[in-house]
């Protein structure tokens, strides 16, 4: 019940003709996870080619743009900041153009958490930079290396950089993917004919009639050139990953398939375990829209409750609506979301949505249910209480300001004024999912992190994205 966001999706084309048009229609089906600005470069065997701009993919591009784009290989991007800052130098992908490798173009999924260290270490040797935005650093990293090899490169680069980070780059010969050790965020390998593809999810292959090939592989360099997929292992990854669990929870599409499962499923069974975990007597089952639907029909299965579309979501509403008086900010909620007040009224609802962040969202909607007529409001929740900060992509608020870790669950049904309030556990949580507890970042729920955090917060203007 708040607007999370995660830092942004990519996408990446080989070998096709119509390169920036693909990667516009697969930056489309990855605008949810980034509606703050975009960017796509191209190269066409001779010169390299960006267009990137803030706002959504739609208003950003249109033919004439995508016609400009000019070759057969290109990166796209879909962006959030992470601290919240929004200015237009950095949008991505970057590009930096340099005598010994010629154009490299990046564009970077996830958070660094030693970011202050190197930017300084590299400010000490004379590197100018451009953006505020932590993947810059991964360039300039590239451009330290001795080597002519650009798998070289990037490994000397990633042997240096700790966090999060899913890439794609773009030089004259191919593209390239490459996945952190542990496996933090989501990255694909997609392919039809003669022509690859590399995506945050496998949402954006199936527009443009892509087959998933595999993912890339924790602690991967995957480079796709004419001789095809070539595989390079720069980490072992093998004791500890750390797959966002929040991944599934709220961020990728019920229709992607990541970490090996389909976000749908897992959400239903959330949902399944939910109702097993924290049973309620009610009349109606509701999942708030959209992230909160696919564990409503999971809590209405098991537990035999009907489910009713009982509140509807208005799209044409989104995270990046603009809120400049007061009397819209107040109506931002009801413009976001109508309830079907024949469905809730006189009736003992449950309402099924992902998480609970700050609380002052969950309270507003909570009061809507109540003044519909709803005779019970009972609120379940698919995941454990957000109680710590996310440094791996996530922008949770500072501790402070998630009410989970200052209040008890109790504590905050009265703040919430609602008549039974559960979370689903970390144990049913990792009941649900396919593999074993050492494989997942849940860290926003138990505060452990699987890379530990240091000088995160020395200096914030270097950490936006």
């Amino acid at each position: 019940m708040y607007d999370k966001k995660e830092n942004c999706g990519l996408f990446a084309v080989f070998n096709a003709e119509n390169a920036s048009e693909l990667t516009f229609l697969g930056l489309y089906a990855l605008q949810h996870r980034g509606e703050e600005s975009c960017g796509i470069t191209t190269f066409d065997g001779k010169e390299f080619y960006t267009h990137k701009r803030m706002g959504l993919v739609s208003d950003v591009f249109n033919v004439d743009i995508l016609r400009g784009l000019k070759g057969k290989s290109s990166i796209g991007h879909v962006r959030y900041s992470t601290t919240g800052s929004s200015i237009e130098r950095n949008v991505q992908p970057l590009f930096i153009s340099s005598h010994r490798k010629g154009g490299l173009s990046l564009a970077h999924n996830g958070n660094l958490i030693n970011t202050y260290e190197l930017r300084n270490m590299l400010e000490s040797r004379g590197t100018i930079f451009y953006t505020t935005s932590d993947s810059e650093i991964i360039l300039h990293l590239m451009m330290q290396s001795k080597k002519e090899n650009i798998v070289d490169m990037l490994k000397f680069a990633l042997n240096r950089i700790k966090g999060a980070y899913s890439l794609v780059l773009l030089d004259k010969d191919s593209i390239i993917g490459v996945r952190d050790p542990y496996g933090f965020r989501p990255l694909c390998i997609g392919k039809k004919d003669d022509s690859y593809f590399l995506a945050s999810e496998t949402c954006a292959l199936d527009i443009v009639e892509a087959e998933f090939v595999r993912e890339v592989k924790p602690g991967e360099i995957v480079v796709i050139d004419k001789n095809g997929i070539n595989s390079f292992i720069f980490k072992d990854s093998k004791k500890r990953h750390g797959f966002c669990a929040f991944e599934f929870i709220y961020f990728s599409r019920p229709d992607s398939y990541i970490f090996g499962e389909n976000v749908h499923t897992v959400r239903e069974k959330l949902g399944r375990e939910l109702a097993k975990e924290s049973p309620v007597d009610a009349d109606i089952v509701i999942g708030m829209p959209d992230s909160g639907t696919s564990a409503a029909f999971g809590f209405s299965k098991e537990s035999g409750i009907p489910l009713e579309i009982g509140i509807i979501r208005n799209h044409y509403i989104g995270r990046t609506f603009i809120q400049p008086y007061q009397s819209i900010r107040e109506k931002s909620a009801r413009l976001k979301f109508n309830l079907v007040k024949d469905i809730i009224k006189g009736k003992r609802i449950v309402v099924v949505d992902d998480s609970i962040v700050r609380g002052t969202t969950a309270k507003t909607r909570a009061r809507f249910f109540k003044e519909a007529g709803a005779r019970e409001v009972h609120i379940r929740i698919s995941s454990p209480p957000t109680r710590y900060a996310c440094y791996y992509g996530i922008d949770f608020p500072d501790e402070k300001e998630l009410i989970a870790n200052n209040m008890s669950v109790e504590d905050i049904r009265k703040f919430l004024e609602v008549d039974s309030l559960a979370y689903l556990s970390i144990e049913g949580l990792f009941r649900v999912l396919k593999y074993s507890k050492n494989n997942y970042c849940v860290a926003c729920w138990n505060g452990d992190y699987p890379v530990k955090v240091k000088n995160l917060n020395k200096d914030k203007h270097i950490l936006e994205k």
